[in-house]
């Protein structure tokens, strides 16, 4: 382990130890600040352990400004022309600190990747960031860089997608029943049309903005929205597969807020590798048209899930333990998903929800069905429309976020904007495991990974080592926002040749993904995980 990260996860693994000490066995939180100065409404970790967070430029004055009396100047600005305030911030994990970031176009329900390089490519907003495109490269002193005219359409609401080449795709958005790629080519520089959003559009409430977007492992999309989904070849922009509606008919996509993942894959080497998407929670229709007329419906309280690779897929429909509209899944490092943040009534949208749901949900898509759920602890800190949560490398989820307000309204409201940032550490984390945690010794942090390479992984378990409950996995870091996390994906590498090498120190041979079209180039956290007990990770780059 090289010097540099061994810094880094000490201070993480006190602050676990000590926290833990209490634990319940349904995770924990911890007040991290009590005011970042933004609403996290954008979050994406980077592979230096920084996570970019975005609110809206158009909120009014933020409550971070500027050092050095820097103001942002834009005479198209529809609120503030001339704000000395930041609407980015970078947030330092280990330090727990932040850092303003100067973003001069509207970012408002934007979208974003990660490049191969780890450089965030972000898209689309409001105003005059809809056609923007803002990259972002991990460095102590670097902010963002703007293109004005970076893309072809107008994007607001859309999703992104990272391409097996390295591309990333962007679908969709209000009023845009298209797709674009972005870094731009002579070969693509305009829109493609996609007439299945055309079709899963509903008046009024339109119900298909933030598609729900996954690369198959056939190397076509599996795009849903609204109450449908297609698998869909951007090559030669055809429909491959037209999969049944999701029973029920209710829409999933915003502002009718589900949220979707596409479970971990497994037996990356088997002839044929099984995918399968899980969708939770929304609004039944017609919620949004009752809440603008005043009148707040229950949200949604099943989950569907279909193998999408199947050759007759069906969805198999399940009940959480509570209804959720505008909630995040996150995938953890052991293969689980949480399910965190939202209301039990309403929709998404301005003043649209009620009823927050304080407790996240674990779901454990290994269980048999009816004990797959899991009540987690409550946080204090309603996290409502303009929430988000994202994993970190010490396997915490770092939550942000909440404003369903025009503006920043901090009284006289029933949910004030907040700019608290907490993290919510999951059981796993309690000092009750420690004994069977893994700690990665080798690789090393930033360690590239060549498709199909044999990788040898050591690490040390302090106590009883359980040889059949040994896996490794990789998970990609997404671009979080509006409760879908784009690019969320977690690959299972199968252990081999587990073996002794010292005292509670061991070694497992894993094979890299052989394509990028089941691990897209760039980082990725690597975790040990010993009896659904996650390591910390390192971050290797697929290249």
């Amino acid at each position: 382990m090289s010097p540099s990260l061994s810094l880094l996860i000490i201070p993480l693994l006190i602050f676990h130890m000590v926290a833990a000490a209490t634990g319940t066995g349904k995770g924990q939180w911890q007040l991290l600040h009590k005011n970042i100065g933004i609403v996290g409404m954008h979050m994406q970790l980077l592979h230096n352990d920084r996570v970019i967070m975005l609110d809206r430029t158009d909120f009014g004055f933020s409550n971070l400004t500027f050092p050095n009396s820097k103001c942002r100047t834009n005479p198209r600005e529809m609120v503030v022309k001339t704000d000395c305030t930041a609407h980015s911030l970078e947030y330092d994990v280990a330090a727990n600190t932040c850092r303003a970031l100067f973003v001069q176009t509207n970012v408002w329900c934007s979208s974003g990747s990660l490049s191969p390089d780890g450089t965030l490519v972000q898209t689309g907003g409001f105003n005059d960031g809809d056609r923007a495109v803002r990259t972002f490269t991990p460095c102590a002193t670097c902010d963002w860089r703007e293109i004005n005219a970076g893309l072809a359409a107008r994007r607001w609401y859309a999703t992104n997608h990272i391409l097996p080449d390295g591309r990333q795709i962007v679908i969709g958005g209000r009023r845009q029943f298209n797709y674009e790629f972005y870094p731009k080519t002579k070969a693509a520089e305009n829109t493609y049309s996609l007439p299945f959003l055309v079709q899963t559009n509903d008046a009024i409430a339109e119900n298909n903005l933030y598609p729900f977007v996954f690369l198959n492992v056939d190397g076509n999309l599996f795009i849903f929205a609204n109450n449908r989904a297609i698998l869909f070849d951007y090559n030669k922009n055809r429909v491959v597969r037209t999969y049944p509606q999701i029973p029920g008919g209710d829409p999933r996509c915003y502002p009718s807020t589900g949220s979707a993942v596409l479970l971990p894959l497994r037996n990356l080497h088997a002839p044929n590798v099984e995918a399968e998407v899980l969708i939770c929670g929304g609004a039944p229709r017609g919620a949004f048209q009752q809440t603008i007329s005043g009148r707040f419906t229950g949200a949604l309280k099943t989950c569907a899930r279909i193998k999408i690779t199947d050759p007759n897929p069906t969805w198999a429909m399940e009940t959480m333990p509570g209804a959720r509209v505008m909630s995040d899944m996150v995938l953890l490092p052991n293969g689980n998903v949480l399910i965190i943040n939202g209301a039990a009534v309403g929709t998404a949208g301005w003043e649209m929800g009620r009823n927050p749901v304080l407790s996240p949900f674990v779901y454990k898509p290994k269980n048999r069905v009816g004990s797959r759920f899991e009540v987690q602890s409550a946080s204090n800190i309603p996290r409502m429309y303009h929430s988000s949560a994202v994993l970190l490398r010490d396997g915490r989820v770092l939550v942000a976020g909440s404003n369903p307000h025009t503006y920043y309204n901090f009284s006289n409201v029933l949910f004030p904007t907040e700019l608290r940032l907490e993290a919510f550490s999951p059981s796993y984390l309690e000092a009750g495991f420690s004994s069977v945690r893994p700690s990665i010794v080798s690789p090393a942090s930033q360690t590239k990974v060549k498709y199909g390479e044999a990788l040898k992984v050591r690490f040390q378990v302090k106590g009883s080592l359980a040889r059949g409950a040994v896996s490794v996995t990789m998970v990609a870091p997404p671009f979080t926002t509006h409760s879908f996390a784009m690019n969320q994906r977690v690959l299972v590498l199968e252990a081999q040749d587990l073996r002794e090498v010292a005292k509670w120190t061991y070694e497992v041979g894993v094979t890299a993904a052989g394509s990028a079209v089941l691990a897209p180039p760039g980082f990725y956290l690597l975790f040990v995980v010993h009896q659904e007990i996650p390591s910390h990770g390192i971050w290797v780059r697929m290249v």
